[in-house]
């Protein structure tokens, strides 16, 4: 007993009830004896963040997509200021926070031509997109755009002979039937701008592709130096030509809000990624059409329609049945691995 109170005291705590014979309370005693210690999971504790950085990250990329509409549509600012404004300020917020504090800028690639291209395949989406977003409600886009996941899988095996069994082409052609569901030719009228959608989709996962490539040869801070730079490198006589003056001073905030939102959800996702796999992270992209919802309806009165919920249900299901097939397959891979190589393995779950 003698040892027990020691040990308590020792700890900082407080020992049971001692009267002043120096008896113990019994009760007091079993009670905390008794009671469960809680044993934290670093693993655990690491994904549990990596999921709110990526929840946040999804909320920056609604708020710069409805920021971009915003200035389109209701402000009548021509889509390739709008589009230049967004790289100019990425690359001053980059400048202000992302470079001095997390990462240092390079331009020293090992392949400065795919990095290029990569580059270019962003501005291009960019600009097809908030083209789109000019006239299309936010939760239609974003529904087409959630294509994207399929596209990759899709062009992974010519581009990088990463080929698909018959399970997960049978998903990515489910989830080009959800997109002929939201934009249901035949039916209604369909949109042009949809084409737009379509062309920005396949864009960024052209851009998923090179970054994946990218990653082999390069570190994350120079793909994320390339990116922004090239995008005012390029865009800037575009954005000259076609500048129109603000008329209020707070469209300047919109502007920089475009860099802010833009270069803050890119940077969220980057550490998201750090702490997690992305097989944990990735059914959270599909929150964005919540709060693309949300933002079309408070800011443009925007309400999704029935063949919107129902195609993008479609593609989000089909995108979810994708992920687990790859996990499938990559404990198939594992498995193999380790019974040509057996040896001891780290579980960090554990």
């Amino acid at each position: 007993m003698a040892l027990w109170q020691g040990m308590v005291q020792e700890s900082g705590a407080k020992p049971a009830n001692v009267s002043k014979h120096g008896a113990t309370d019994s009760g007091a005693q079993l009670r905390t004896i008794m009671t469960p210690r809680l044993v934290s999971n670093p693993y655990q504790s690491q994904v549990v963040k990596a999921i709110g950085l990526m929840v946040l990250a999804t909320i920056c990329i609604a708020l710069l997509d409805t920021t971009a509409k915003y200035l389109t549509e209701t402000q009548g600012i021509p889509v390739a200021q709008v589009v230049w404004m967004r790289f100019v300020c990425h690359v001053f917020f980059s400048a202000l926070v992302l470079w001095p504090f997390a990462l240092r800028p390079s331009l020293k690639s090992a392949k400065p031509g795919v990095q290029f291209i990569r580059s270019c395949l962003m501005i291009v989406t960019t600009a097809l997109n908030f083209v789109a977003l000019k006239y299309l409600q936010l939760d239609q886009n974003i529904a087409i755009f959630f294509l994207m996941p399929l596209l990759v899988a899709a062009l992974s095996g010519p581009l990088l002979g990463e080929w698909v069994g018959w399970h997960r082409a049978l998903a990515i052609f489910s989830g080009f039937v959800g997109v002929l569901v939201v934009m249901h030719p035949g039916i209604g009228e369909v949109h042009w701008a949809m084409l737009f959608t379509l062309g920005a989709t396949l864009g960024y996962a052209l851009f998923t592709i090179a970054t994946r490539y990218l990653a082999a040869y390069d570190p994350p801070a120079v793909t994320q130096t390339y990116t922004p730079l090239v995008g005012v490198l390029i865009m800037t006589p575009f954005g000259l030509m076609e500048w129109q003056s603000p008329d209020q001073w707070w469209t300047w905030l919109l502007f920089a809000a475009l860099g802010f939102w833009g270069g803050l959800g890119h940077w969220l996702i980057i550490l998201a990624h750090r702490l997690a796999p992305a097989g944990v992270l990735a059914p959270y992209i599909y929150l964005g059409l919540v709060w693309m919802s949300g933002f079309g309806f408070i800011i443009f009165d925007d309400i999704p329609s029935w063949w919107t919920i129902a195609g993008a249900l479609i593609v989000i299901l089909a995108g979810l049945y994708l992920l687990a097939r790859e996990r499938v397959a990559e404990e198939r891979a594992r498995k193999q691995t380790k019974a040509s190589h057996p040896g001891p393995e780290f579980d960090p779950s554990q």
